[in-house]
Protein backbone atom coordinates (compact mmCIF):
# COMPACT_ATOMS: atom_id res chain seq x y z
CA UNK A 1 0.00 0.00 0.00
CA UNK A 2 1.38 3.41 -0.97
CA UNK A 3 2.34 5.92 1.72
CA UNK A 4 -0.34 8.42 0.74
CA UNK A 5 -3.11 6.04 1.86
CA UNK A 6 -1.55 5.11 5.19
CA UNK A 7 -3.13 8.20 6.71
CA UNK A 8 -6.50 6.59 5.97
CA UNK A 9 -5.46 3.64 8.13
CA UNK A 10 -4.92 6.06 11.00
CA UNK A 11 -8.40 7.47 10.55
CA UNK A 12 -9.78 3.92 10.53
CA UNK A 13 -8.16 3.28 13.90
CA UNK A 14 -9.56 6.56 15.28
CA UNK A 15 -13.09 6.06 14.02
CA UNK A 16 -13.19 2.46 15.20
CA UNK A 17 -11.88 3.33 18.70
CA UNK A 18 -14.29 6.25 19.03
CA UNK A 19 -17.25 4.21 17.76
CA UNK A 20 -16.53 1.57 20.39
CA UNK A 21 -16.44 4.28 23.05
CA UNK A 22 -19.79 5.67 21.87
CA UNK A 23 -21.45 2.27 22.20
CA UNK A 24 -19.96 1.77 25.67
CA UNK A 25 -21.12 5.26 26.67
CA UNK A 26 -24.66 4.55 25.49
CA UNK A 27 -24.72 1.20 27.31
CA UNK A 28 -23.26 2.62 30.53
CA UNK A 29 -25.52 5.69 30.60
CA UNK A 30 -28.60 3.56 29.92
CA UNK A 31 -27.60 1.14 32.68
CA UNK A 32 -27.06 4.08 35.02
CA UNK A 33 -30.45 5.64 34.22
CA UNK A 34 -32.60 2.53 33.70
CA UNK A 35 -30.79 -0.30 35.48
CA UNK A 36 -30.66 -3.88 34.11
CA UNK A 37 -27.19 -3.56 32.60
CA UNK A 38 -27.39 -6.94 30.84
CA UNK A 39 -30.38 -5.78 28.83
CA UNK A 40 -28.86 -2.38 28.00
CA UNK A 41 -25.53 -3.79 26.82
CA UNK A 42 -27.23 -6.58 24.86
CA UNK A 43 -29.55 -4.18 23.04
CA UNK A 44 -26.72 -1.77 22.28
CA UNK A 45 -24.38 -4.45 20.93
CA UNK A 46 -27.08 -6.20 18.89
CA UNK A 47 -28.49 -3.01 17.38
CA UNK A 48 -25.00 -1.65 16.67
CA UNK A 49 -23.98 -4.80 14.81
CA UNK A 50 -27.18 -4.71 12.75
CA UNK A 51 -26.55 -1.03 11.97
CA UNK A 52 -23.04 -1.85 10.80
CA UNK A 53 -24.61 -4.20 8.29
CA UNK A 54 -27.10 -1.52 7.25
CA UNK A 55 -24.31 0.99 6.68
CA UNK A 56 -22.32 -1.52 4.67
CA UNK A 57 -25.36 -2.24 2.50
CA UNK A 58 -26.13 1.45 1.91
CA UNK A 59 -22.52 2.10 0.88
CA UNK A 60 -23.02 0.22 -2.38
CA UNK A 61 -24.97 3.22 -3.65
CA UNK A 62 -21.96 5.51 -3.19
CA UNK A 63 -19.93 5.63 -6.39
CA UNK A 64 -18.97 9.29 -6.85
CA UNK A 65 -17.23 11.87 -4.64
CA UNK A 66 -16.00 9.15 -2.30
CA UNK A 67 -13.69 11.51 -0.37
CA UNK A 68 -16.62 13.84 0.29
CA UNK A 69 -18.64 10.90 1.57
CA UNK A 70 -15.78 9.69 3.76
CA UNK A 71 -15.28 13.15 5.29
CA UNK A 72 -19.05 13.41 5.85
CA UNK A 73 -19.00 10.07 7.67
CA UNK A 74 -16.25 11.28 10.02
CA UNK A 75 -18.07 14.55 10.72
CA UNK A 76 -21.40 12.77 11.17
CA UNK A 77 -20.06 10.29 13.70
CA UNK A 78 -18.19 13.07 15.47
CA UNK A 79 -21.30 15.20 15.93
CA UNK A 80 -23.75 12.44 16.92
CA UNK A 81 -21.22 10.61 19.08
CA UNK A 82 -19.95 13.79 20.67
CA UNK A 83 -23.37 14.78 22.00
CA UNK A 84 -24.57 11.20 22.61
CA UNK A 85 -24.31 11.19 26.41
CA UNK A 86 -25.78 14.70 26.70
CA UNK A 87 -28.77 13.74 24.54
CA UNK A 88 -29.40 10.61 26.60
CA UNK A 89 -29.45 12.48 29.92
CA UNK A 90 -31.70 15.18 28.45
CA UNK A 91 -34.01 12.50 27.02
CA UNK A 92 -34.30 10.90 30.45
CA UNK A 93 -35.45 14.23 31.91
CA UNK A 94 -37.62 15.66 29.14
CA UNK A 95 -38.67 12.83 26.77
CA UNK A 96 -41.23 10.19 27.69
CA UNK A 97 -39.70 7.58 25.38
CA UNK A 98 -36.02 7.40 26.37
CA UNK A 99 -35.48 4.13 24.49
CA UNK A 100 -36.35 5.73 21.15
CA UNK A 101 -33.56 8.32 21.55
CA UNK A 102 -31.15 5.58 22.57
CA UNK A 103 -32.04 3.42 19.54
CA UNK A 104 -31.73 6.33 17.09
CA UNK A 105 -28.24 7.17 18.40
CA UNK A 106 -27.06 3.57 18.08
CA UNK A 107 -28.47 3.18 14.57
CA UNK A 108 -26.97 6.43 13.25
CA UNK A 109 -23.50 5.78 14.72
CA UNK A 110 -23.56 2.13 13.60
CA UNK A 111 -24.72 2.99 10.09
CA UNK A 112 -21.98 5.59 9.63
CA UNK A 113 -19.34 3.20 10.98
CA UNK A 114 -20.64 0.38 8.75
CA UNK A 115 -20.31 2.51 5.61
CA UNK A 116 -16.75 3.60 6.43
CA UNK A 117 -14.80 0.46 5.49
CA UNK A 118 -16.52 -0.16 2.12
CA UNK A 119 -16.04 3.50 1.13
CA UNK A 120 -12.40 3.50 2.19
CA UNK A 121 -11.80 0.21 0.37
CA UNK A 122 -13.20 1.70 -2.83
CA UNK A 123 -11.03 4.83 -2.47
CA UNK A 124 -7.81 2.86 -2.09
CA UNK A 125 -8.70 0.30 -4.77
CA UNK A 126 -9.00 3.06 -7.35
CA UNK A 127 -5.19 3.29 -7.30
CA UNK A 128 -3.86 0.20 -5.56
CA UNK A 129 -5.79 -2.56 -7.33
CA UNK A 130 -4.86 -5.14 -4.68
CA UNK A 131 -8.03 -6.04 -2.80
CA UNK A 132 -6.38 -8.65 -0.57
CA UNK A 133 -3.82 -6.23 0.86
CA UNK A 134 -6.32 -3.40 1.12
CA UNK A 135 -8.92 -5.38 3.09
CA UNK A 136 -6.40 -7.01 5.41
CA UNK A 137 -4.87 -3.63 6.28
CA UNK A 138 -8.20 -1.88 6.81
CA UNK A 139 -9.68 -4.63 8.96
CA UNK A 140 -6.49 -4.88 11.03
CA UNK A 141 -6.60 -1.19 11.94
CA UNK A 142 -10.36 -1.35 12.46
CA UNK A 143 -10.12 -4.21 14.99
CA UNK A 144 -7.10 -2.69 16.77
CA UNK A 145 -8.96 0.61 17.10
CA UNK A 146 -11.93 -1.20 18.63
CA UNK A 147 -9.64 -2.84 21.18
CA UNK A 148 -8.00 0.47 22.09
CA UNK A 149 -11.41 2.08 22.64
CA UNK A 150 -12.71 -0.86 24.68
CA UNK A 151 -9.70 -0.71 27.02
CA UNK A 152 -9.36 3.06 27.25
CA UNK A 153 -13.02 3.72 28.12
CA UNK A 154 -13.31 1.88 31.48
CA UNK A 155 -9.69 2.30 32.61
CA UNK A 156 -8.91 5.87 31.60
CA UNK A 157 -11.63 7.91 29.92
CA UNK A 158 -14.68 7.34 32.15
CA UNK A 159 -12.87 7.58 35.53
CA UNK A 160 -10.85 10.67 34.55
CA UNK A 161 -13.28 12.56 32.31
CA UNK A 162 -16.80 11.27 32.99
CA UNK A 163 -19.53 10.67 30.41
CA UNK A 164 -19.79 14.15 28.90
CA UNK A 165 -16.10 15.00 28.46
CA UNK A 166 -15.41 11.49 27.11
CA UNK A 167 -18.08 11.73 24.39
CA UNK A 168 -17.00 15.28 23.46
CA UNK A 169 -13.36 14.11 23.25
CA UNK A 170 -14.24 11.20 20.97
CA UNK A 171 -16.32 13.55 18.81
CA UNK A 172 -13.33 15.88 18.57
CA UNK A 173 -11.09 12.98 17.52
CA UNK A 174 -13.45 12.06 14.67
CA UNK A 175 -13.55 15.67 13.47
CA UNK A 176 -9.74 15.92 13.67
CA UNK A 177 -9.57 12.78 11.52
CA UNK A 178 -11.77 14.54 8.94
CA UNK A 179 -9.44 17.58 9.00
CA UNK A 180 -6.42 15.32 8.48
CA UNK A 181 -8.05 13.73 5.46
CA UNK A 182 -8.90 17.12 3.99
CA UNK A 183 -5.33 18.31 4.50
CA UNK A 184 -3.84 15.24 2.83
CA UNK A 185 -6.41 14.73 0.06
CA UNK A 186 -7.82 18.22 -0.34
CA UNK A 187 -7.65 18.08 -4.12
CA UNK A 188 -10.11 15.16 -4.07
CA UNK A 189 -12.71 16.88 -1.87
CA UNK A 190 -15.30 19.02 -3.60
CA UNK A 191 -16.24 22.27 -1.84
CA UNK A 192 -13.21 21.82 0.41
CA UNK A 193 -13.59 25.30 1.91
CA UNK A 194 -17.11 24.59 3.13
CA UNK A 195 -16.12 21.25 4.63
CA UNK A 196 -13.10 22.75 6.41
CA UNK A 197 -15.16 25.58 7.87
CA UNK A 198 -17.81 23.14 9.10
CA UNK A 199 -15.18 20.85 10.62
CA UNK A 200 -13.44 23.71 12.44
CA UNK A 201 -16.71 24.99 13.87
CA UNK A 202 -17.70 21.52 15.03
CA UNK A 203 -14.24 20.93 16.53
CA UNK A 204 -14.56 24.19 18.45
CA UNK A 205 -17.97 23.13 19.77
CA UNK A 206 -16.53 19.82 20.96
CA UNK A 207 -13.68 21.66 22.71
CA UNK A 208 -16.15 23.99 24.40
CA UNK A 209 -18.16 20.96 25.48
CA UNK A 210 -15.07 19.39 27.03
CA UNK A 211 -14.07 22.58 28.85
CA UNK A 212 -17.55 23.08 30.28
CA UNK A 213 -18.37 19.40 30.81
CA UNK A 214 -18.37 19.81 34.60
CA UNK A 215 -20.84 22.70 34.34
CA UNK A 216 -23.02 20.64 32.01
CA UNK A 217 -22.84 17.73 34.43
CA UNK A 218 -23.93 19.90 37.36
CA UNK A 219 -26.84 21.27 35.38
CA UNK A 220 -27.99 17.83 34.21
CA UNK A 221 -27.61 16.28 37.65
CA UNK A 222 -29.73 19.13 39.01
CA UNK A 223 -32.55 17.88 36.80
CA UNK A 224 -32.13 14.27 37.94
CA UNK A 225 -32.17 14.96 41.67
CA UNK A 226 -34.82 16.86 43.57
CA UNK A 227 -32.36 18.53 45.98
CA UNK A 228 -29.28 20.68 45.44
CA UNK A 229 -26.32 18.65 44.23
CA UNK A 230 -23.28 19.34 46.41
CA UNK A 231 -20.87 16.67 45.13
CA UNK A 232 -20.42 14.73 41.90
CA UNK A 233 -17.54 12.27 41.43
CA UNK A 234 -17.11 9.60 38.78
CA UNK A 235 -14.76 6.95 40.13
CA UNK A 236 -13.36 3.93 38.36
CA UNK A 237 -16.28 1.87 39.64
CA UNK A 238 -19.31 4.12 40.14
CA UNK A 239 -20.79 7.59 40.04
CA UNK A 240 -21.17 9.21 43.46
CA UNK A 241 -23.59 12.10 43.91
CA UNK A 242 -24.45 13.89 47.15
CA UNK A 243 -27.42 16.23 47.57
CA UNK A 244 -28.51 18.51 50.41
CA UNK A 245 -31.80 20.14 51.36
CA UNK A 246 -31.67 21.93 54.70
CA UNK A 247 -30.44 19.24 57.11
CA UNK A 248 -31.19 16.29 54.83
CA UNK A 249 -28.07 14.95 53.11
CA UNK A 250 -28.49 12.11 50.61
CA UNK A 251 -25.83 9.97 48.96
CA UNK A 252 -26.47 8.29 45.61
CA UNK A 253 -24.42 5.61 43.87
CA UNK A 254 -25.16 5.21 40.15
CA UNK A 255 -28.46 7.00 40.66
CA UNK A 256 -29.62 4.83 43.58
CA UNK A 257 -30.09 6.46 46.98
CA UNK A 258 -27.81 4.90 49.61
CA UNK A 259 -28.98 6.89 52.60
CA UNK A 260 -30.88 9.96 53.77
CA UNK A 261 -29.80 11.58 57.01
CA UNK A 262 -33.43 12.05 57.97
CA UNK A 263 -33.87 8.32 58.62
CA UNK A 264 -30.64 6.40 57.91
CA UNK A 265 -30.33 5.59 61.63
CA UNK A 266 -33.35 3.28 61.34
CA UNK A 267 -31.65 1.22 58.65
CA UNK A 268 -28.25 1.08 60.34
CA UNK A 269 -29.59 0.35 63.81
CA UNK A 270 -31.54 -2.62 62.43
CA UNK A 271 -28.55 -3.76 60.35
CA UNK A 272 -26.09 -3.67 63.25
CA UNK A 273 -27.75 -3.89 66.67
CA UNK A 274 -30.09 -6.81 65.99
CA UNK A 275 -27.26 -9.23 65.05
CA UNK A 276 -24.86 -7.70 67.61
CA UNK A 277 -27.21 -8.94 70.33
CA UNK A 278 -27.08 -12.48 68.95
CA UNK A 279 -23.33 -12.98 69.33
CA UNK A 280 -21.58 -13.98 72.56
CA UNK A 281 -18.27 -12.34 71.69
CA UNK A 282 -17.80 -9.04 69.84
CA UNK A 283 -14.05 -9.15 69.37
CA UNK A 284 -13.89 -9.05 65.57
CA UNK A 285 -16.39 -7.66 63.07
CA UNK A 286 -16.27 -7.78 59.26
CA UNK A 287 -18.25 -5.26 57.21
CA UNK A 288 -18.58 -5.93 53.47
CA UNK A 289 -19.55 -2.66 51.74
CA UNK A 290 -20.59 0.19 54.00
CA UNK A 291 -17.96 2.59 52.68
CA UNK A 292 -20.03 5.50 54.02
CA UNK A 293 -18.94 4.55 57.55
CA UNK A 294 -22.47 4.51 58.98
CA UNK A 295 -22.48 0.81 59.90
CA UNK A 296 -19.02 1.31 61.44
CA UNK A 297 -20.44 4.17 63.50
CA UNK A 298 -23.02 1.84 65.04
CA UNK A 299 -20.51 -0.96 65.67
CA UNK A 300 -18.20 1.47 67.50
CA UNK A 301 -20.92 2.02 70.11
CA UNK A 302 -19.83 -1.31 71.62
CA UNK A 303 -16.73 -0.84 73.77
CA UNK A 304 -15.89 -4.54 73.72
CA UNK A 305 -15.32 -4.53 69.95
CA UNK A 306 -11.58 -4.90 69.41
CA UNK A 307 -11.27 -5.09 65.65
CA UNK A 308 -13.34 -4.01 62.63
CA UNK A 309 -12.37 -4.92 59.07
CA UNK A 310 -14.14 -2.93 56.34
CA UNK A 311 -14.03 -4.18 52.74
CA UNK A 312 -15.11 -1.66 50.10
CA UNK A 313 -13.94 -1.84 46.50
CA UNK A 314 -13.86 1.91 45.86
CA UNK A 315 -11.07 3.82 47.61
CA UNK A 316 -12.58 7.09 46.36
CA UNK A 317 -15.76 6.33 48.32
CA UNK A 318 -13.66 5.91 51.45
CA UNK A 319 -11.80 9.14 50.75
CA UNK A 320 -15.01 11.13 50.28
CA UNK A 321 -16.62 9.73 53.42
CA UNK A 322 -13.45 10.32 55.43
CA UNK A 323 -13.03 13.96 54.41
CA UNK A 324 -16.37 15.48 53.37
CA UNK A 325 -17.61 17.63 56.24
CA UNK A 326 -21.29 16.77 55.70
CA UNK A 327 -20.64 13.01 55.78
CA UNK A 328 -18.17 13.33 58.67
CA UNK A 329 -20.95 14.93 60.67
CA UNK A 330 -23.15 11.90 59.92
CA UNK A 331 -20.68 9.04 60.41
CA UNK A 332 -18.99 10.82 63.34
CA UNK A 333 -15.55 10.22 61.85
CA UNK A 334 -15.96 6.45 62.19
CA UNK A 335 -13.68 5.70 59.23
CA UNK A 336 -10.79 7.28 61.16
CA UNK A 337 -11.12 4.92 64.15
CA UNK A 338 -8.00 3.08 65.37
CA UNK A 339 -10.06 -0.09 65.59
CA UNK A 340 -10.80 0.00 61.87
CA UNK A 341 -8.80 -1.57 59.04
CA UNK A 342 -9.91 -0.76 55.49
CA UNK A 343 -9.39 -3.06 52.51
CA UNK A 344 -10.08 -1.62 49.06
CA UNK A 345 -10.76 -4.84 47.22
CA UNK A 346 -13.67 -6.89 45.91
CA UNK A 347 -15.67 -8.54 48.71
CA UNK A 348 -15.73 -11.86 46.83
CA UNK A 349 -11.96 -11.88 46.44
CA UNK A 350 -11.44 -10.85 50.06
CA UNK A 351 -13.47 -13.78 51.37
CA UNK A 352 -11.80 -16.13 48.91
CA UNK A 353 -8.34 -15.24 50.20
CA UNK A 354 -9.04 -14.52 53.86
CA UNK A 355 -8.07 -16.85 56.71
CA UNK A 356 -9.66 -14.62 59.38
CA UNK A 357 -12.57 -15.77 61.54
CA UNK A 358 -15.15 -13.21 62.62
CA UNK A 359 -17.84 -13.03 65.29
CA UNK A 360 -20.12 -11.04 62.99
CA UNK A 361 -20.16 -10.44 59.24
CA UNK A 362 -22.28 -7.48 58.12
CA UNK A 363 -23.06 -7.57 54.38
CA UNK A 364 -24.05 -3.99 53.54
CA UNK A 365 -23.84 -4.04 49.76
CA UNK A 366 -25.94 -2.21 47.13
CA UNK A 367 -28.98 -3.98 45.69
CA UNK A 368 -28.29 -6.80 43.18
CA UNK A 369 -29.11 -4.87 39.99
CA UNK A 370 -25.93 -5.79 38.06
CA UNK A 371 -24.07 -9.01 37.33
CA UNK A 372 -21.15 -7.92 39.53
CA UNK A 373 -23.40 -7.26 42.53
CA UNK A 374 -25.50 -10.36 41.86
CA UNK A 375 -22.38 -12.47 42.42
CA UNK A 376 -22.20 -11.06 45.96
CA UNK A 377 -25.66 -12.50 46.70
CA UNK A 378 -24.95 -15.98 45.34
CA UNK A 379 -24.84 -19.31 47.16
CA UNK A 380 -21.07 -19.50 46.70
CA UNK A 381 -20.62 -16.05 48.26
CA UNK A 382 -22.57 -17.09 51.36
CA UNK A 383 -20.56 -20.31 51.48
CA UNK A 384 -17.39 -18.23 51.65
CA UNK A 385 -18.96 -16.05 54.35
CA UNK A 386 -19.58 -19.20 56.36
CA UNK A 387 -15.91 -20.06 56.02
CA UNK A 388 -14.95 -16.76 57.64
CA UNK A 389 -17.39 -17.05 60.56
CA UNK A 390 -16.54 -18.46 63.98
CA UNK A 391 -18.59 -21.49 64.99
CA UNK A 392 -21.01 -19.34 66.98
CA UNK A 393 -20.76 -16.37 64.63
CA UNK A 394 -23.61 -14.52 62.95
CA UNK A 395 -24.05 -12.98 59.50
CA UNK A 396 -26.55 -10.30 58.49
CA UNK A 397 -27.36 -9.34 54.88
CA UNK A 398 -29.21 -6.25 53.67
CA UNK A 399 -31.77 -7.87 51.41
CA UNK A 400 -33.78 -5.13 49.63
CA UNK A 401 -37.51 -4.66 50.23
CA UNK A 402 -39.84 -7.58 51.06
CA UNK A 403 -42.72 -5.41 49.84
CA UNK A 404 -41.42 -3.76 46.66
CA UNK A 405 -39.13 -6.66 45.64
CA UNK A 406 -40.76 -9.58 47.42
CA UNK A 407 -39.35 -12.41 45.29
CA UNK A 408 -35.86 -10.92 45.43
CA UNK A 409 -35.97 -10.68 49.23
CA UNK A 410 -37.06 -14.29 49.71
CA UNK A 411 -34.63 -15.48 47.04
CA UNK A 412 -31.82 -14.08 49.19
CA UNK A 413 -33.35 -15.77 52.23
CA UNK A 414 -33.57 -19.14 50.49
CA UNK A 415 -30.07 -18.82 49.01
CA UNK A 416 -28.52 -18.23 52.45
CA UNK A 417 -30.52 -21.13 53.87
CA UNK A 418 -29.25 -23.43 51.11
CA UNK A 419 -25.75 -23.16 52.56
CA UNK A 420 -26.75 -24.72 55.88
CA UNK A 421 -27.62 -21.57 57.80
CA UNK A 422 -30.49 -20.99 60.17
CA UNK A 423 -31.99 -17.81 58.75
CA UNK A 424 -34.09 -15.21 60.55
CA UNK A 425 -35.65 -12.59 58.24
CA UNK A 426 -36.72 -9.20 59.59
CA UNK A 427 -37.72 -5.79 58.27
CA UNK A 428 -38.71 -2.24 59.20
CA UNK A 429 -40.01 0.95 57.66
CA UNK A 430 -37.33 3.37 56.45
CA UNK A 431 -39.23 6.42 55.10
CA UNK A 432 -36.67 7.20 52.37
CA UNK A 433 -36.76 3.60 51.08
CA UNK A 434 -40.06 2.17 52.27
CA UNK A 435 -40.29 -1.29 53.84
CA UNK A 436 -36.73 -2.63 54.01
CA UNK A 437 -35.54 -6.12 54.86
CA UNK A 438 -32.60 -8.06 56.25
CA UNK A 439 -31.68 -11.70 56.68
CA UNK A 440 -29.77 -12.76 59.78
CA UNK A 441 -28.08 -16.16 59.69
CA UNK A 442 -25.99 -18.47 61.85
CA UNK A 443 -25.06 -22.13 62.28
CA UNK A 444 -27.26 -22.16 65.39
CA UNK A 445 -30.87 -21.11 65.89
CA UNK A 446 -31.43 -17.43 66.48
CA UNK A 447 -33.49 -15.70 69.10
CA UNK A 448 -36.01 -12.85 68.90
CA UNK A 449 -35.45 -11.86 72.54
CA UNK A 450 -33.24 -8.84 72.01
CA UNK A 451 -32.13 -6.21 74.52
CA UNK A 452 -30.01 -3.16 73.85
CA UNK A 453 -27.12 -1.93 75.94
CA UNK A 454 -26.24 0.97 73.63
CA UNK A 455 -28.06 4.18 72.76
CA UNK A 456 -30.50 3.95 69.86
CA UNK A 457 -32.78 6.49 68.20
CA UNK A 458 -35.42 4.08 66.92
CA UNK A 459 -35.06 0.54 68.20
CA UNK A 460 -36.51 -0.45 71.58
CA UNK A 461 -36.92 -3.81 73.26
CA UNK A 462 -40.65 -3.49 72.61
CA UNK A 463 -40.69 -2.52 68.92
CA UNK A 464 -37.91 -4.90 67.88
CA UNK A 465 -40.34 -7.81 68.21
CA UNK A 466 -42.40 -6.41 65.33
CA UNK A 467 -39.39 -6.49 63.03
CA UNK A 468 -39.74 -10.28 62.71
CA UNK A 469 -43.40 -10.20 61.65
CA UNK A 470 -44.40 -10.18 57.96
CA UNK A 471 -47.75 -9.44 56.35
CA UNK A 472 -49.39 -11.69 53.77
CA UNK A 473 -48.40 -9.34 50.94
CA UNK A 474 -44.74 -9.55 51.98
CA UNK A 475 -44.35 -13.32 51.74
CA UNK A 476 -43.37 -14.88 48.42
CA UNK A 477 -44.30 -18.23 47.00
CA UNK A 478 -41.72 -20.65 45.67
CA UNK A 479 -38.50 -18.90 44.60
CA UNK A 480 -35.25 -20.29 43.19
CA UNK A 481 -31.82 -20.23 44.77
CA UNK A 482 -29.50 -17.59 43.34
CA UNK A 483 -26.59 -19.62 42.03
CA UNK A 484 -23.34 -18.24 40.67
CA UNK A 485 -24.03 -20.02 37.39
CA UNK A 486 -27.73 -19.08 37.26
CA UNK A 487 -28.36 -15.50 38.49
CA UNK A 488 -32.11 -15.71 39.14
CA UNK A 489 -31.98 -12.98 41.79
CA UNK A 490 -31.16 -10.28 39.26
CA UNK A 491 -34.21 -11.32 37.22
CA UNK A 492 -36.45 -11.08 40.29
CA UNK A 493 -35.01 -7.69 41.19
CA UNK A 494 -35.26 -6.22 37.69
CA UNK A 495 -38.88 -7.37 37.33
CA UNK A 496 -39.74 -5.69 40.62
CA UNK A 497 -37.96 -2.50 39.59
CA UNK A 498 -39.82 -2.40 36.26
CA UNK A 499 -43.15 -2.94 38.00
CA UNK A 500 -42.65 -0.06 40.44
CA UNK A 501 -41.14 2.31 37.89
Amino acid sequence: MSKKYRILMLTTLIISGCSMCYELIISAVSSYLLGNSTLQYSITIGLYMASLGLGSYISKYFSKNLFNIFVSIELGIGVIGGVSSLLLFLANIYVSNYALVMYIEIIIIGTFAGAEIPVMTRIIEQDENNLKVTLSSIFSFDYIGGLVGAIAFPLLLLPKLGYFATSFLCGLMNIIAALIIMRRFGENVDNIGLFRAAARILAMLMLVGMVFSDNISESIEGGLYRDKVTLIEQTQYQKIVMTKHRDDVRLYIDGNCQFSTSDEYRYHEALVHVPMNEIKSRDSILILGGGDGLAVREVLKYDDVKKIDLVDLDSEMIRICSTNKDILAINEGSLLSDKLSIFNTDAYEYLENSSEKYDLIIVDLPDPNTEVLNKLYSNIFYRMCAGCLKDDGVMVVQSTSPYYARDAFWCINKTIESEGFYVKPYHLEVPAFGDWGFNMASRHELSENISFDVDTKYLTEENVVALFKFGKDEVAGDVAINRLTKPTLMEYYNKAEEAWN
